[in-house]
This record gives C-alpha cells, structure tokens and sequence, in this order.
C-alpha cells in the first residue's frame, strides 16, 4: 500500500457519484482508503439515490467500514490511521465547523483528531455560496496550516454565479502534492461547465 487515506463525504448530495469514482480510482492506484461520512450524508435519502446503496458501494469498493459516528471518528489522531484525510465533497457547513473550530459530525471530529497529529488535510470544495457566504471561510483555511485544496471553479456561472466546485478529477493528483505538502496549483481554475 502506498498509504493510508482517509476519504471523508458531506452532504453535497450530486457530488456523491464523482467521490466515489475518485475513491475507485485511489484504491487503483494503491492506496487503502477508509471512508468516512458525516451523519446525514449517512443516513439521508435523496433524489440522487438511497443512503444504503451508497455506504454497499464505498464499502465493497474500499473494504473498510464507513466511519460514521463523532465516536468512531475520535480514535483517528491518536491511533495515526491517516497519513492524509480527503474531505470531498466538503459543503459550506463543513467548511464553516472546520474554520471556526466546531467538532459536531463524525468528519468534522476525524478533522480535528487528524490536525491533532499534525497530517494534511485535503478539501474539495462543493458548496452553492462559496463566493457569498463561505469565501471567508475558505480563505481563512487556505491560511492555516496543514490544509489543502484542490482546484476549483464556477461550475455554473448563469445559474449560480457563487457557486464553486472542486474538480474531482484532480483529487489523485492533489493527494500526491499534498502528502509532499505541496497546494496545486492553480486554486481557482478557468470556469468550466460539466
């Protein structure tokens, strides 16, 4: 194994299909990957599919359980069970509880367990309000230690003209620079509609 990664999903529901084709992907490449998933994106059923079909595929895809509890995630520091921790697709909330030091879901504590060892922290931003609302707290973890971003753009500039998405694809990429303590570059990319 080329090292043990964490996998961490919140609640942007229409991500979930691009996380889990960057999960496969990882484990292609080698990595043991333990995922890990906020309570409601757990547990919610959406238009975009069923919370069980979910947790089947990322669990027979990685093999591991899916960390979904505070209580399960608390163990990740102390026992060093990550040398990077993903966080994708991480919504506005989450980007919120984590700049401002809130620990209240099972990511968000695997989070701050992880930053308590001192590990990279790799954020794939999707969240409709990251150029209203959520912009001070993306800067303000693009200014703290240990955390990363993997490049993102408007997705849909008409529609939703403060929206931001990661780009997915790159997250393979992302998680070797930021294990080399790199950010890729460039954060904010050209526009690009999918």
């Amino acid at each position: 194994m080329k090292a043990n990664i964490g996998f961490a999903i919140c609640g942007s529901f229409c991500t979930f299909s691009k996380a889990i084709s960057q999960i496969e992907k990882l484990k292609k490449l080698d990595y043991n990957v333990v995922p890990v998933m906020s309570e409601t994106a757990f547990s919610t059923d959406t238009r975009f599919g069923f919370a069980v079909d979910f947790i089947n595929k990322i669990e027979k895809i990685t093999g591991n359980k899916i960390i979904s509890s505070i209580c399960g995630a608390e163990p990740v520091g102390p026992e060093k069970m990550f040398d990077l921790l993903v966080v994708a697709p991480c919504t506005g909330n989450t980007l919120a509880k984590l700049a401002g030091g809130i620990t209240d879901t099972a990511v968000t504590m695997a989070v701050k367990s992880h930053l308590r060892i001192c590990r990279p922290v790799l954020v794939c931003v999707a969240t409709n309000d990251a150029l209203g609302a959520s912009a001070v707290n993306i800067g303000r973890l693009l200014n703290t230690k240990y955390f990363y971003f993997v490049p993102m753009s408007q997705d849909d500039t008409l529609n939703k003209p403060k929206s931001l998405v990661g780009d997915f694809d790159l997250i393979p990429k992302c998680v070797e620079d930021s294990l080399k303590g790199i950010q890729s570059q460039p954060v904010f990319k050209t526009y690009n509609k999918n």
